[in-house]
């Protein structure tokens, strides 16, 4: 069955790790949803966390294949694990001085915040799951948005587990004290 797969990928930090796996997803026909990157809690792994349409074969294969990448320590598909995800927008709204409390409270609502407002318009963070992000733009798009931008998901698994490298391998930790 295709669908969504959330897979986060640790990687080396080093120049064209992104676009040696981007490149590899590309040419074994992989449409990227989202893709984004940052650093991790370990001094040079970068932490990747991509949404790729497939059925779960494919997503399988695709991890086979990253992990022919030199630069690629760990692929994870969090898909069906207890994990949580979230995304960040920032959404620039439309205000004319009489709807500007409306717009307001319908942030709140979704705890979101103004980072900048304007005589015609409110810049509004929000963060979330996917649902959560959605519903927001469909509460304000009647206001009319004029520029929107949207991170795409971040996932971390539940618990006190935790993915790390150490002394060069990769090992899933179970849990960690406050010493480690």
């Amino acid at each position: 069955m295709n669908r969504a797969h959330t897979l986060v990928v640790l990687v080396e930090d080093h120049p064209g790790v992104l676009n040696r796996v981007v490149s590899l997803l590309r040419r074994r026909s992989f449409n990227i949803n989202t893709i984004t990157v940052g650093a991790s809690e370990q001094p040079g792994v970068s932490r990747m966390t991509l949404v790729v349409q497939a059925d779960d074969d494919e997503v399988e294969q695709a991890g086979k294949q990253l992990y022919k990448l030199l630069e690629v320590l760990k692929v994870t598909d969090v898909t069906d694990l207890n994990a949580i995800s979230h995304e960040l927008i920032l959404v620039k709204v439309a205000t004319k001085p009489h709807i500007r409390g409306e717009v307001m409270l319908v942030a709140q609502i979704f705890d979101g915040k103004v980072v900048d407002a304007s005589p015609s318009t409110l810049m509004i963070e929000v963060s979330g799951g996917q649902d959560r992000i959605d519903a927001f733009l469909a509460m304000v798009r009647p206001y009319g948005i004029r520029e929107l931008v949207r991170t795409g998901p971040i996932a971390m698994t539940r618990g006190g587990g935790s993915v790390q490298v150490r002394n060069g391998k990769v090992d899933r930790v179970e849990a960690l004290s406050a010493a480690d």
